[in-house]
């Protein structure tokens, strides 16, 4: 790693760093202009590029590192010989971590500017500069994203060097604009987000080239790859899901056998506290049901039931999130009703494709758009013999139709059954037999939750009302954020 010092008001590269030997530096988080605008490495080499709209850059950066009592600072546009392959390649998979160690991150919003800026004055406040701060098209860029997480201070900066605040400062703004977690942005590890969550973080942002916006994300997921540009975004991505794969594979708890059947943890689009409290005992009962009679020995079945909004779902999520690692696989399920059952198993077959293309009858079935076909082709990946270590969680099961009542009924039937239940047409409309959507063979895990307690697949828990004032108290305090409710505060 190179960096770039000022002496005498003049810049000029030093030499290569190598790890544990690199000094302290302030990094640049900025938006490319013309390419023929930014300062290159060829340009510090050859003393030129003063007269480019991009030597303002690095001038502000200079300045700024110096009353921060940093002699070093880092810019890509000029500190990386991208001529060199090699070099590029090196940069690219190190970038995150460069970017991790800096002592400081100056965000240079280019576009950031008050409405009086043309007669020279400064903004009064943040908040004249608040809109086009919102606005500003650095966080649509696709490398900007690791430059925003990986610092652990990052600061906000307009062309004039007014500092706007910084990552701490603007968090709930940040957060706003970006739909980043809070915890990431407070530098939560990486690594404890789910996989699509992740990417969706960067689903909006955009890269001048499309390979860039796999390679921005390397960081992102802790993984490797060499640049291949002109492979395209599609090919670069699955080269990146590839070695995503490859991470999860190791982790501890999985065999090679399992990594066959791996898909990355998510749990994306279910709602879910952050914290999760009291309950102890129901998921202690969940754990003991879904890992009796140890691995490999046959499906196990948990059946948690209570009334509406007692916590079954949050139960579910808290067993998946803690004990995912025992799985290679978990797939989320929404049962409320036939129709929304059968399009999260569309879902949950394009989550196979992605990480497993070579599955030809899952290829077939996403490529189909046909929800029985869909069904079918999960069901059979699943009833795979070695696949043996996979968990679903069929949530919302509450109308349930395990007596086969519904079966054969003509309308005029139908009709009587409405009239009978006071007009309430999820009674009847919305009830299936869940059996016909379970894997065939007895293996892997599954969570049934539902307001019924006639469900009686598998082992069953009920989930009642909390007896334990002080558990009650935990749930009052963690969803209002009154940290000490028990105390009269």
């Amino acid at each position: 790693m190179r960096l770039l010092q000022c002496y005498n008001g003049k810049f000029s590269l030093t030499r290569d760093f190598v790890d544990g030997r690199i000094p302290a530096y302030a990094i640049l988080s900025h938006t490319w202009g013309p390419d023929s605008e930014e300062v290159t490495y060829q340009d510090m080499v050859n003393d030129t590029g003063l007269d480019k709209a991009g030597y303002k850059k690095i001038q502000f950066c200079a300045n700024q590192a110096q009353q921060d009592g940093l002699i070093y600072f880092w810019i890509d546009t000029c500190c990386i010989d991208k001529t060199n392959n090699a070099e590029l390649s090196e940069a690219i998979n190190s970038m995150f971590s460069w970017y991790c160690k800096a002592a400081r991150c100056y965000v240079y919003l280019s576009d950031v500017l008050p409405a009086d800026y043309k007669s020279g004055l400064p903004p009064s406040s943040l908040h004249s500069l608040e809109p086009v701060f919102r606005a500003s098209r650095w966080f649509t860029r696709g490398w900007t994203l690791q430059e925003l997480l990986a610092p652990a201070l990052v600061q906000f900066f307009t062309p004039d060097g007014i500092l706007l605040g910084d990552k701490t400062s603007l968090l709930r703004q940040i957060h706003q604009i970006t739909g980043i977690s809070i915890s990431a942005l407070q530098g939560e590890p990486l690594s404890s987000f789910d996989i699509d969550e992740r990417f969706r973080w960067a689903e909006s942002r955009k890269t001048t080239r499309e390979e860039d916006w796999a390679y921005s994300l390397l960081g992102i997921f802790g993984v490797f790859i060499p640049p291949i540009y002109g492979e395209g975004k599609a090919n670069a991505v699955r080269r990146l899901r590839f070695e995503i794969g490859n991470a999860l594979y190791g982790a501890p708890g999985l065999s090679n056998n399992d990594a066959v059947f791996a898909i990355s943890f998510s749990l994306s689009g279910v709602m879910e506290v952050e914290h999760f409290v009291a309950r102890t005992e129901e998921l202690a009962r969940i754990q003991n049901v879904l890992e009796h009679g140890g691995h490999g020995s046959g499906r196990r079945t948990a059946v948690v039931h209570g009334l509406g909004g007692i916590g079954k779902t949050q139960l579910a999520v808290e067993y998946a999130k803690r004990y995912r690692n025992m799985y290679s696989a978990v797939f989320w399920l929404n049962a409320k009703d036939e129709i929304t059952l059968k399009q999260g198993f569309v879902k949950v077959a394009e989550r196979i494709l992605r990480e497993h293309p070579s599955v030809i009858y899952v290829a077939n079935a996403v490529q189909g758009r046909d929800l029985d076909q869909a069904i079918e082709a999960v069901r059979r990946w699943l009833d795979q013999p070695k696949n043996n270590r996979w968990l679903i969680i069929y949530d919302n099961y509450d109308n349930p139709a395990l007596d086969g009542s519904r079966e054969g009924r003509n309308a005029e039937q139908l009709q009587l059954d409405v009239n009978e239940a006071d007009g309430n047409m999820n009674i009847v409309s919305d009830s299936y037999d869940i059996r016909r959507f379970l894997p065939e063979t007895y293996q892997g895990a599954i969570i049934i939750t539902t307001r019924s307690a006639n469900v009686k697949i598998g082992r069953q828990i009920a989930v009642g009302k909390l007896k334990d004032l002080n558990d009650s108290l935990d749930i009052l305090a963690n969803t209002s954020n009154r940290l000490y409710l028990d105390k009269g505060m």
